[in-house]
């Protein structure tokens, strides 16, 4: 069969048809697939013809928002709902739309719910007033709030009278102590929040606390107990578990879990691949419960090692960046060079340092800090790395702080960054680590040396003065942590081993025992090796449980103030006076690092590292090794 011919005129109007046609459906796209979105307002990119369209607009299904349009360049802030989100772009000429991108579904895995928020004064009266006005509305599909719950904590030193309503007054109860009231909010539409806040009863009058800039009250006194998961037998939450009664016989009062969360076989911890879920070798949810549930009925704080600067080459979040490359909608959830490679610190290849100025990554790990405070109930969080997050984006942890001290005003940040850097006590956080200026490196460092020598204690007086914040934020003292290699017992002996133990728990601030310090157990948190054993071949548990019992029935051991003084031999001696904060009595602290006996005199009136041993004052014998608390 012969083809139809066309003639000049018909094949020219079809032409210019389909001309039209293709100009009235442009082809317009999305650069990136879709995924998880960790706030509300997400951006969307995408691209179209230039001239293609006198404007965008990109659909949610929480409605329409007009995209700014570059030449064929868009970009819009789409507000999102909570869980699956169909988001598409249009075209539009006019009031008409020309043409629709292929849709692609944004999971929003936040909740969406109301922010209760409460504003507490006491006023000129001595009532305590709580305003719960200040409450925000769910950011998703916001809501009236028709419901404010005002509840007591059922721990608290006496009960207290509740009422109903946006705002209540309620008169202090006779009996001192710390307070909690905790305010329940429901919307319109049945979903709930909480929010939490505190006063103080001084003497039968109340008293605010500042919650932005006061550190919680059991951290007074506090002495932390390190433990390493992976060196547990039985490995895990069950290890933690039977170790709770031995814990709390030493007096401990709070215990520093290594990560719990999902990481590669083998890896400690810090290889994390899922902020917001446990490590199956570890246990199950229920078994971290029950664990945290026995804690606190031993009245063990519960604090979590979380990582917070990167996440691993494993994780399903950077595999995609790196199979998708920019298509990923995780693409620009890590920091990368000019290069387009991603960021790293030291030789941590396998760590991919997040990106901080992207709202996703705030809003994963805002959100995965806030899921343990409130569906575990945990107490604290020592946050790895806090120095890598702080030179990046310094904004990011008060904006934490704040959400995690609206929830539970008494949960504590231990920050990994050096007690010399002003950033952490200028915004009062509650400690940070006995470093130098130099990153991760021990304040203490070349003080002791081989087993037999002698320590150098004009350099520890040095480093310990450096190491005084003079303020609110504690240092947090330890001999070993979970980056120290080799144990303190190994690398310097027996002998020093206990001195040193003397003056950590001595000292001001916030001290960690790890794993086995107190029975000199000898191996290294990352060596891989077998479970820690718990024999005591050298005795010392009992001097630590001596020195934690010291600290608790000491006021001044547990204050903040540390003046260091001259004995007359300080080639071998060290004294420092530890006043308390409150009323009580002073004590003189004397620790004789040498292998003689010693004789010192000291004054209590002498200024730290002024003045020579006084001719009078107080005497106090020292046997070799010895230490003495003296109460003044």
């Amino acid at each position: 069969m012969r083809s139809k011919q066309l003639s000049p005129p018909t094949l020219v109007l079809l032409l210019l048809a389909t001309s039209v046609s293709a100009a009235a459906a442009p082809r317009i796209e999305l650069d990136t697939a879709g995924g998880d979105a960790w706030t509300f307002d997400h951006p969307v990119h995408g691209h179209v013809a230039h001239g293609a369209c006198d404007s965008v607009t990109v659909q949610s299904p929480a409605g329409t928002t007009l995209a700014v349009l570059e030449s064929d360049h868009f970009f819009a802030l789409v507000h999102l709902w909570a869980g699956a989100n169909n988001v598409r772009a249009q075209c539009l000429r006019g009031q008409r739309m020309v043409a629709t991108s292929p849709a692609q579904q944004w999971q929003l895995r936040l909740t969406d719910a109301p922010r209760a928020w409460i504003r507490l004064r006491v006023d000129n009266s001595g009532a305590v007033q709580l305003d719960g006005r200040h409450t925000e509305l769910a950011r998703g599909q916001p809501a009236p709030i028709v419901s404010y719950e005002w509840q007591p904590a059922p721990d608290d030193p006496a009960p207290l009278a509740l009422g109903a309503g946006e705002r209540i007054t309620i008169t202090p109860p006779p009996t001192d102590g710390t307070y909690h009231v905790t305010l329940r909010v429901t919307d319109a539409l049945g979903r709930t929040d909480t929010s939490t806040s505190e006063f103080r009863v001084d003497h039968g009058r109340a008293v605010e606390i500042d919650v932005e800039h006061a550190h919680p009250a059991w951290l007074d006194g506090a002495v932390l107990y390190g433990l390493p998961l992976p060196l547990l037998n039985p490995v895990g939450f069950e290890g933690v578990r039977q170790r709770l009664d031995s814990i709390v016989a030493l007096g401990a009062t709070a215990i520093l879990l290594s990560p719990v969360t999902e990481a590669p076989t083998g890896d400690f911890g810090y290889a994390v691949t899922d902020e917001l879920h446990v490590r199956g070798a570890f246990g199950t949810e229920a078994q971290l419960r029950a664990l945290i549930a026995s804690a606190h009925a031993h009245r063990l704080q519960v604090i979590f090692d979380v990582v917070s600067n990167h996440l691993a080459a494993a994780s399903g979040y950077y595999k995609d960046s790196e199979q998708a490359g920019a298509r990923s909608p995780y693409h620009d959830w890590f920091q990368r060079q000019s290069s387009g490679e991603v960021a790293h610190y030291f030789d941590w290849t396998n760590l991919e340092n997040l990106n901080y100025d992207n709202a996703d990554v705030r809003g994963y790990i805002t959100a995965a800090l806030t899921h343990w405070v409130r569906e575990f109930h945990i107490d604290g969080f020592r946050l790895d790395a806090a120095w890598a997050v702080r030179e990046r984006a310094p904004e990011f942890w008060p904006q934490l702080r704040a959400e995690l001290r609206r929830i539970n005003p008494d949960v504590m940040l231990l920050m990994e960054s050096s007690a010399r850097d002003s950033y952490y006590a200028a915004r009062d956080f509650d400690a940070v680590y006995d470093w130098t200026a130099k990153l991760g490196e021990w304040a203490w460092q070349g003080v002791f040396g081989e087993p037999g020598s002698s320590p150098d204690l004009e350099r520890l007086r040095r480093a310990l003065a450096a190491s005084d914040t003079g303020t609110r934020t504690l240092t947090l003292h330890f001999l070993n942590n979970n980056d120290t290699g080799p144990r303190f017992i190994t690398r310097h002996g027996l002998q020093q081993t206990r001195d040193a133990a003397a003056l950590l728990l001595t000292l001001p601030g916030l001290p960690l025992i790890y794993a086995g310090d107190e029975v000199g157990a000898a191996y290294e948190p990352y060596g891989g090796g077998p479970p820690i054993t718990w024999s005591d071949p050298y005795g010392l548990q009992p001097s630590y449980a001596n020195l934690i019992k010291l600290r608790r029935m000491s006021s001044a051991l547990r204050s903040g103030t540390l003046r260091i003084l001259h004995t007359g031999q300080d080639e071998s001696v060290l004294a420092f006076l530890r006043q308390p904060d409150a009323p009580g009595r002073p004590v003189l602290v004397a620790i004789n690092f040498g292998a003689t006996a010693a004789r010192v005199r000291v004054s209590q009136g002498c200024p730290p590292l002024s003045c020579p041993a006084p001719a009078s004052g107080i005497t106090v014998d020292l046997q070799p090794h010895e230490f003495r608390v003296v109460p003044l």
